[in-house]
């Protein structure tokens, strides 16, 4: 399983809201694709697929605020 995390995009971020999932459970991606849009410190930042599989689980809401590094998706890779 790959899991998939929130990144930190600033040494101040702690946090970020997730936005928009642009990908549904079941969908394939490919690395580098952007999965879900998060706001943090007043930007909005793309949160792209670390590998190339199926995402199978998404964790993190829309409207939902997780800490840095929390588990918001998993991926089954292909």
């Amino acid at each position: 399983m790959i899991e998939v995390r929130l990144p930190q995009y600033g040494m101040g971020m702690a946090d970020g809201t997730i936005t928009a999932w642009r990908k549904s459970e079941g969908d394939a991606v490919t690395e580098g694709e952007i999965l879900c849009d998060v706001e943090a410190a007043k930007a909005v930042v793309e949160v792209e697929a670390p590998a190339s599989g199926v995402l199978r689980r998404i964790l993190a809401k829309e409207g939902e605020n997780v800490p840095v590094n929390s588990l918001i998706a998993e991926m089954e890779p292909t």
